[in-house]
């Protein structure tokens, strides 16, 4: 499931992508046209400009914009650095993996399973890019 977290940050960079074209957004216009609290927006663009997703200029005119071209920008990579890790199970996962305390993963039925879940979500989530977020 999706965090809270994860669904501002699309809904946010959604409505950067449908106005990359118009400059710098203020942060107060995004979180008024997508409903998300100001202060948990802060923090989530903060990491998207750490992750060279976004940038930010200061002052008047000022505001985000994409420092990556959203064309580029696979929804894995944003879900893995806003929420961290798309498998279900810890040691089903590429990168954040950790051997479950309580599980023999040479004969666990769950793991195999759990790999299939991770591949097939995996193939979207590494093919839609931010554009696919846009109507």
């Amino acid at each position: 499931m999706l965090s809270k977290k994860s669904q501002y940050a699309f809904k946010a960079l959604s409505y950067l992508v449908e106005k990359r074209n118009g400059g710098p957004i203020l942060i107060s216009e995004i979180a008024e046209h997508k409903k998300i609290p100001l202060k948990f927006l802060e923090n989530i663009l903060l990491e998207l400009k750490k992750a060279d997703i976004l940038d930010s200029k200061k002052g008047k005119g000022g505001g985000y914009f994409f420092k990556e071209n959203p064309e580029n920008v696979k929804l894995a990579k944003i879900i893995r650095l806003v929420n961290g890790p798309i498998a279900l199970l810890p040691c089903v996962s590429l990168n954040f993996y950790e051997k479950c305390d309580d599980c023999n993963e040479d004969h666990c039925s769950l793991h195999d399973v759990l790999i299939e879940v991770r591949d097939a979500s995996l193939k979207i989530l590494e093919e839609k890019t931010l554009m696919d977020l846009i109507d």
